[in-house]
């Protein structure tokens, strides 16, 4: 019996051992075990069992040591990760360990936390102990006190003495058991709910009902516009799901929102709900990842990485804020985990729910072709109504750290009324350049084509890009010129003039530097809620899932920032962002209206955004798309490469792209466009170039990628170059 094994490396193959020496055990497809690889010990997953190798069987070693009793993959989740790695052209044993809890790629057992608890022998007795021995009738009367046993922290806190615990075991008057923490919620019973639903409005109604209705694999589309109330058709479609004893899973693209979503559903219903995210201990996340497993948590909230969270009775798959970039890994495993969820609803036979106010193209284009049920939420729940929008055309106007003097007069009159007034400007820091005002020159990064940030608090050079770091300098480094002026507005600076036109109100500025430390965040949202007036300022944190109700007026500073992205999917999420933004005015009694500052007051897609809506939008950049044989009406991949010296990482990509030209190994339906630099070609120190590959089908795309892998893989250059695939690239940076 030979053991094929997947080892998370770099390399595109699997690695022959045999068995490991006394092992009695039968291993199973999807167990870990523990091989020797080069001079390390490594985690890898056995993916099959072979009677063959293509090395004779005295060439192959033997592995250490079988890990698992039973796979630690559930079957699906076995299919599912040698699906995606095969999709997404990736080593398939970095992606079995990238589906695994950390613990468990260390090799650490696939067990709860337990804690160790002692309690009195069944026949135990003061009876048993001289009188003499007070220390120890002390200890065990506190063991009968509590027969469901106790720890040695809580016996010392009591008063007794854990050393002696030992000496009663000895004399089998105590006995100390193993004991895992129940699953809060878990003794519910029967009753699911905590509080009743919300009244429905039609169009609500109409949607939980086609999701409840959905017979098997139904992917659906729910596109409503902010604050509609999606989250209550969550709920209740969750609702039915819970009452047919079946598990849902939800996801959300930002850590951020996980905690909320949380908080709602803990207060709707009974059944455990657990969170899958980064923010967790890998100790944490391996208990939740069990109780999902097993099926004792009832629902599963998380970011991307949950998708490969194990069911063991799924009935509902739903994707929140479904158009959302942060679904898509962008490194290493690069796959998008909006997409294996339909994979893995199909898999299941269940339904899917895609909710967004702004759906990806990709979504809708499928809604629209009938492969996808598309529902629509068209108003506001409750009494809110939808917020009127206006371009402020700010050209010729003197601007204030980005702020005009209209929109300054709009925030002292919604100030005034009483409300609440929200800024977005899509830049941390003070600025986004600091530049020499005598010659000229700005401050770049060394190791990246950007320039870098001032911050002021704490005060700084930043580069967003590599993270490098460096002080504020007192003289220009070309000319010597101590005259360093900054050039543009971050949200410090945006919130810095704030404090001067508004001296009595409150100014909150949210970004990732005014939410690094622990509740910041929560602490800043409580402070949004007591409803006083306020003026928050920040980036797309403000965007996503929050709920303001004393917010009705929202400001997009630059809403030119994406018009003229060199990305063609640029103008998609300049609109997607704006809705977003705009969506958290006017969500309750307040009627709310939206300012978008823009130097280009007549363009044409910024006007079809605002005076016709998202749909109206889309379908016209669908059109756009489908004449220029972009996604989702063509398939691409981009081949990225880098290298520590310029040109390199480009001309390797070349040779490989002539060589498969020259040898004709490439079909004839897959273009080649490339290589050329990235858009930052330099970043981190190195630098970067890709080569776009793009088909009509995905069949001959993949067909040349695994040519093109086995190229570079045996390229004379490939030890100086880092390559990577990205299959469905969501940007070409």
């Amino acid at each position: 019996m030979i053991f094929r094994v997947a080892i998370p490396t770099p390399l595109y193959r699997l690695f022959d051992y045999r068995p490991p020496v006394y092992e009695t055990r039968v291993a199973q497809p999807g167990c870990r075990v523990r091989v020797p690889f080069g001079r390390r010990e490594v985690i890898g997953i056995l993916l099959t069992l072979e009677q063959d190798s293509e090395l004779p069987l005295d060439k192959l070693k033997p592995a250490l040591e079988l890990l698992d009793e039973q796979p630690v993959l559930t079957p699906d989740l076995f299919t599912l990760t040698t699906w995606a790695a095969q999709y997404y052209q990736h080593p398939v044993g970095d992606a079995l360990q990238q589906a695994l809890p950390v613990l468990l790629r260390q090799g650490q057992p696939a067990r709860f936390q337990h804690q160790t608890l002692w309690r009195a022998a069944a026949d135990a007795s003061l009876d048993s102990l001289s009188s003499r021995a007070g220390r120890q009738r002390e200890l065990l009367t506190l063991l009968q006190e509590h027969p469901q046993g106790i720890s040695t922290d809580a016996l010392r806190a009591e008063g007794g003495n854990p050393a002696l615990l030992k000496t009663l075991a000895e004399k089998n008057l105590a006995v100390a058991f193993e004991h895992i923490p129940a699953l809060p919620g878990a003794d519910a019973g029967t009753e699911i709910l905590r509080e009743a639903p919300l009244t429905l409005h039609d169009e609500q109604h109409q949607a939980v009902t086609a999701v409840q209705n959905a017979q098997g694999f139904s992917p659906i589309l729910l596109e409503g516009v902010t604050g509609s109330g999606k989250t209550e058709v969550y709920l209740q479609a969750i609702q039915r799901c819970l009452e047919h004893g079946k598990q849902a899973l939800i996801l959300v693209p930002e850590i951020g929102l996980t905690p909320q979503t949380i908080a709602r559903f803990k207060a709707r219903f009974r059944v455990p709900v657990l969170a899958l995210h980064s923010g967790l201990t890998d100790r944490q996340r391996l208990d939740a990842w069990l109780w999902a497993r097993e099926g004792s948590a009832r629902i599963l909230i998380g970011t991307r990485s949950a998708i490969f969270t194990p069911l063991k009775s799924p009935g509902l798959i739903i994707i929140d804020e479904e158009h959302d970039g942060s679904f898509k890994q962008q490194d290493g495993f690069r796959y998008h985990a909006r997409d294996l969820a339909i994979y893995r609803a199909r898999a299941h036979n269940i339904p899917i729910l895609l909710g967004s106010a702004t759906p990806s193209l990709e979504s809708l284009n499928n809604a629209l072709s009938g492969r996808y049920q598309h529902l629509r939420l068209t108003r506001r729940a409750g009494n809110a109504q939808p917020p009127r929008f206006e371009l402020l055309d700010i050209r010729q106007q003197a601007l204030d750290a980005g702020l005009s003097t209209p929109l300054l007069q709009r925030i002292q009159q919604h100030l005034a009324q009483g409300t609440q007034v929200l800024l977005f400007i899509n830049r941390r820091g003070f600025a986004p350049a600091l530049i020499c005002h005598d010659c000229g020159t700005p401050f770049d990064c060394t190791r990246c084509d950007a320039r870098m940030t001032l911050h002021r608090q704490p005060p700084h050079l930043h580069c967003h890009h590599c993270d490098r770091q460096t002080p504020i300098p007192r003289a220009c480094t070309h000319c010597g010129s101590t005259q360093l002026r900054p050039a543009g507005s971050g949200t410090e600076r945006v919130e810095d003039r704030l404090h001067v036109h508004f001296p009595d109100t409150p100014i909150i500025r949210v970004d990732r530097d005014s939410t690094q430390r622990k509740d910041a965040l929560n602490k800043i949202m409580a402070q949004v809620h007591t409803g006083e007036p306020c003026i928050l300022v920040g980036t797309q944190m403000l965007a996503k899932g929050h709920h303001f109700p004393k917010v009705t007026l929202v400001a997009v500073l630059d809403a030119d920032a994406g018009l003229f992205s060199a990305d063609f999917r640029g103008m998609e999420k300049t609109a997607q962002l704006i809705l977003q933004v705009a969506g958290r005015a006017g969500r309750a009694d307040h009627p709310g209206e939206v300012l978008l500052q823009t130097f280009n007051a007549e363009h044409p897609m910024l006007n079809t955004l605002v005076h016709a809506g998202y749909d109206a939008f889309a379908r016209e950049e669908l059109r756009l798309r489908r004449g220029g044989h972009l996604p989702p009406f063509a398939y691409h991949t981009l081949i990225r490469a880098e290298a520590s010296h310029q040109g390199l990482a480009e001309n390797v990509l070349l040779s490989v792209r002539e060589l498969a030209s020259k040898q004709h190994m490439l079909p004839a339906d897959v273009q080649c466009i490339g290589p050329f630099p990235s858009l930052m070609e330099k970043r981190a120190g190195l630098f970067r170039a890709q080569l776009l590959l793009q088909a009509g089908q995905r069949k001959p795309l993949h067909q040349a990628l695994a040519v093109l892998i086995r190229l570079l893989q045996t390229h004379p250059e490939a030890r100086r170059v880092r390559w990577t695939l990205d299959v469905d690239p969501i940007d070409s940076y």
